[in-house]
């Protein structure tokens, strides 16, 4: 390992990164208040491009001491877009880049395994929450057809069209006033809507959000056993196994019992 890999690996410029990127979150929160800027303007911008200039660096020594492997590391590419954000002038057609310079705080998430980790399983459950998502856009169909059938007529701003019964069911998945603004109104002309109603509450909220839930854990889970498989090195022991240790542990018991011949 060179000098310059062991310089930019090294806890302490981990632990400098770290708290830089934690003092550029504050700063660009402060950025925001015109009173602080007003009195404070001129250092915290000043400040703000200092650490952009450390964080150029830091990442030019990266991709020096690394090379081809930098690009092989999503993690690496992640810092590098985000830094790069914040290099593009911030005027004319990229004066929207403004707003994204404070992209730079997800550079916490590359900083802490433990946020890693957790992104890394979201990354993986991705897959199953398509199929959930899916899921979730048929019950809404069907449900909105429904709605806009049974309930247009009697209240237009919410199920007056098919978008505006999607709209409003997404709002009830949410659990967001879906008694007092929706379900208690109704009641006066429909005194059966919500047998309608709390039956896509249980579908939806509840059972589709429950797989969600599910699907992230499963995901958080296989994470968390493929980081103990690389650190301890070895995968974990089957049923089988674990039931053929316990069998071979009891007739090495038994032949220690035994009375000798």
């Amino acid at each position: 390992m060179s000098a310059l890999t062991r310089l930019v690996e090294h806890p302490v410029t981990e632990r400098v990164v770290l708290a830089l990127v934690i003092v550029n979150a504050i700063t660009l929160g402060l950025e925001t208040s015109p009173s602080v800027m007003a009195r404070f303007g001129p250092a915290l911008v000043a400040l703000d491009q200092a650490i952009l200039a450390v964080f150029v660096v830091e990442l030019a020594l990266r991709l020096v001491a690394r090379r081809a492997a930098f690009f092989r590391d999503p993690w690496s590419v992640f810092d590098l877009v985000v830094v790069g954000i914040a290099l593009l002038p911030a005027s004319g057609p990229f004066q929207v880049v403004r707003a994204l310079r404070v992209l730079r705080v997800f550079r916490l998430i590359t900083r802490i395994p433990s946020l890693r980790r957790v992104v890394g399983a979201l990354v993986g459950a991705l897959p199953g929450m398509s199929s959930i998502v899916l899921l979730l856009l048929l019950v809404l169909y069907v449900f909105a057809v429904m709605a806009t059938q049974l309930f247009g007529a009697d209240m237009p701003d919410r199920f007056g069209t098919l978008g505006l019964s999607l709209l409003t069911l997404f709002q009830l998945v949410t659990l967001d006033g879906w008694s007092g603004e929706v379900v208690r109104p109704l009641l006066e002309t429909h005194p059966y809507s919500w047998i309608f109603f709390i039956l896509f509450i249980l579908v939806s909220s509840f059972t589709v959000f429950n797989l969600f839930i599910g699907v992230v854990v499963n995901a958080m889970q296989a994470e968390h056993e493929a980081e103990r498989i690389e650190k301890t090195g070895r995968p974990p022991a089957s049923l089988e196994e674990v039931l053929a240790e316990v069998k071979k542990l009891r007739a090495e018991v038994a032949a220690l019992k035994a009375p000798a011949p």
